[in-house]
C-alpha cells in the first residue's frame, strides 16, 4: 500500500484559499414542539412576530459583513423551525434584502424548510415567485399512526397533498423520512421509502430515529424496534433507493443524479457559512484563522440583543488541534470521502498532520485510502462515531 509521508511541522500554518461561503438563517418557532426534536425550535403563542424578526435578519446578516467582503454567496438554506410558517411576501422581502446586501450568485441554491402542515397552494407559488427554488418537506412518516407517535401537526392526507403542492411549483424538493419508529415494522419503513420514491422526489433524507437528550421522548422513551431490525430497515432503504436510481452520498442522503444538496455539501466539505437567526452557528475562514460564532438561542432573547447591534453570544477561534476532528466530522459523513489536497485546502494543515491515525483506521478496517484520496469503508459508516473518535484531539 503506498505510503503516506511523515509528518511535518505546521509552524507556518494558514490558508492559502478560502472555501466557498453558504448563508444559513434560522426561524426558531413551531405550531408545537415535537417529542423527538432537539432542534432550537419554539412552540407558537402569539403568532410569528413576522416583521419584527425579518428586520432583525437584515441588522443579523449586515453586522457579519466585515467579516466576509467581497466573497460571494452561493447557496443559502432556511432551516428550523418551520420558515414555512412566513409569509411569502416576508420571504420575498428577506431575499431582496439579502441581494442587496451580499454577493449572491446568479444560479444560487435557496432551500427553505416545509412542514406539509403548512402547506398553501398560493403562499408557495408566492416562495417560488420569490426566488426560494428547493424545499425540504419534513414528512417523517407516511403512515398516520406513525405520525401521531411523534407528534406530528399533520397527518398522512396532508402529507401527500404537500407533496403535489410543491411539484406544481419546485422541480426540486427534497423529503426528510424517519425510520426505527415506535412500533414500526420492516414492511411499514419500506412501505415508506417506496411512497417517497415514488412521489417525485429528487432528493430524500431518511434519519433514524434517535432518543435526544432534553426532549421528550428521551424522559419518557417509547417502544423501539430493536438494533438488528433497525439495521434491516437501513439495509433495505439504501437497496431500494439504489434501485430507483438515488445516489447514496452522504450518511443519511440520497439524491437523483446531479441534485445532491449543494448547501449541505459545503458543510461536508467543511466550506464556511455564516449563520443569522435565533441559535444560528456560523463557521468563517481568514487566511490565519478560523473562527464559530453562535447567535442567542431564545427568540426573545435574540431579538432584544439583535435590537442593542449584537446577536453574537459565542465567538471562539478554532484551535490547530481541533482543526483535523472538525474536519473528518464532517467529510467522513460523505460515502466517496474526500481528496487529500481538500484536507489542506480547508484547514490549511498538511494530511501528514493525521497520518498516525489514519493508518490505525486502515488498520481496523475502517478507511481505506491510496496517495490521493480517504475514503470511509462500508465498515467505517456502519461505526462512524467510533471512526471519527480517532481524530478527537488529546486531553
Amino acid at each position: 500500500m503506498p505510503a503516506i509521508l511523515q509528518p511535518t511541522s505546521s509552524a507556518n500554518w494558514g490558508l492559502t484559499a478560502l472555501p466557498p461561503l453558504s448563508l444559513y438563517i434560522h426561524f426558531p418557532w413551531c405550531v408545537k414542539k415535537c417529542p423527538y426534536c432537539d432542534f432550537n425550535s419554539h412552540a407558537l403563542r402569539d403568532g410569528v412576530p413576522e416583521r419584527e424578526y425579518i428586520d432583525a435578519l437584515l441588522r443579523d446578516l449586515e453586522s457579519c459583513l466585515p467579516l466576509v467582503w467581497g466573497r460571494p454567496v452561493t447557496t443559502i438554506f432556511m432551516g428550523g423551525g418551520t420558515p414555512s410558517l412566513f409569509s411569502a411576501a416576508a420571504m420575498d422581502e428577506l431575499l431582496a434584502g439579502i441581494r442587496a446586501r451580499v454577493r449572491l450568485l446568479p444560479d444560487a441554491e435557496i432551500t427553505l424548510e416545509a412542514n406539509p402542515g403548512t402547506f398553501e397552494a398560493e403562499k408557495f407559488a408566492g416562495y417560488r415567485a420569490a426566488g426560494i427554488n428547493r424545499l425540504s418537506i419534513g414528512i417523517q412518516s407516511f403512515n398516520g399512526d406513525h405520525l401521531k407517535a411523534l407528534g406530528r401537526i399533520h397527518n398522512d392526507e396532508e402529507a401527500h397533498k404537500a407533496i403535489e403542492i410543491a411539484k406544481r411549483h419546485f422541480d426540486n424538493f427534497n423529503l426528510d423520512i424517519m425510520y426505527a419508529l415506535p412500533s414500526q415494522t420492516l414492511a411499514q419503513a419500506i412501505s415508506d421509502i417506496d411512497t417517497a420514491i415514488a412521489a417525485g422526489s429528487t432528493h430524500l433524507s431518511a434519519y433514524h430515529l434517535t432518543l435526544e437528550p432534553n426532549t421528550l421522548f428521551h424522559r419518557y422513551p417509547p417502544a423501539l424496534p430493536d438494533d438488528d431490525t433497525a439495521a434491516d430497515m437501513q439495509d433495505a432503504i439504501e437497496t431500494h433507493l439504489a434501485a430507483a436510481g438515488f445516489e447514496h452520498y452522504e450518511t443519511s442522503a440520497f439524491a437523483r443524479p446531479g441534485r445532491r444538496a449543494r448547501h449541505n455539501l459545503n458543510y461536508w466539505t467543511f466550506g464556511d457559512y455564516l449563520g443569522i437567526g435565533a441559535g444560528a452557528h456560523a463557521k468563517i475562514s481568514f487566511p490565519d484563522k478560523i473562527i464559530r460564532q453562535m447567535r442567542y438561542k431564545q427568540p426573545t432573547e435574540y431579538l432584544n440583543q439583535m435590537a442593542q447591534g449584537n446577536a453574537v453570544q459565542t465567538e471562539e477561534r478554532v484551535t490547530l488541534e481541533q482543526l483535523p476532528f472538525e474536519f473528518m466530522l464532517n467529510a467522513l459523513r460523505l460515502i466517496d470521502g474526500f481528496d487529500i489536497d481538500l484536507f489542506n485546502h480547508r484547514t490549511g494543515l498538511p494530511i501528514t498532520k493525521v497520518v498516525h491515525e489514519i493508518e490505525r483506521a486502515v488498520a481496523d478496517g475502517l478507511i481505506s485510502r491510496d496517495l490521493h484520496h480517504v475514503q470511509p469503508t462500508e465498515r467505517g459508516r456502519r461505526f462512524l462515531n467510533t471512526l471519527l473518535e480517532r481524530f478527537l484531539p488529546e486531553d
